[in-house]
């Protein structure tokens, strides 16, 4: 069996996280080095290595995950303009392998500069 992720850890109470939102299907907690004044991550509780790795069966979930990042961007107030991101494997930044969503916000993103 492969080692927890730190997310299933936080998931699980393990590890102890500020989380802003919690459901059966997700959590979301500040990002520990944030690329934004406001950068939270959205946090499926399955574990899904990388976006790549999800089947047909997770097709409800990834909607899911989607609202939810509209619904905590309204909570946070940013609604009106956050930058949503999903790394997909090392080579694009991906340094958890547990499936995850940046919601960014508070600054002006530009297409050079994405930080990931």
């Amino acid at each position: 069996m492969a080692e927890e992720s730190i997310f299933t850890k936080i998931i699980n109470g393990d590890i102890p996280s500020d989380i802003l939102y919690e459901d059966e299907d997700c959590i979301c907690i500040k990002d520990i080095a944030p690329q934004a004044p406001v950068h939270v991550l959205l946090i499926p509780r399955k574990p899904i290595p990388r976006l790549a790795d999800a089947t047909a069966e997770d097709q409800a979930l990834l909607g899911r995950l989607m609202l939810r990042s509209g619904d905590i961007a309204r909570q946070l107030g940013i609604d009106e303009a956050f930058r949503l991101v999903v790394n997909n494997g090392a080579g694009a930044g991906q340094t958890v392998f547990h499936l995850h969503l940046h919601l960014l916000a508070g600054k002006e993103f530009t297409e050079a500069g994405l930080g990931f």
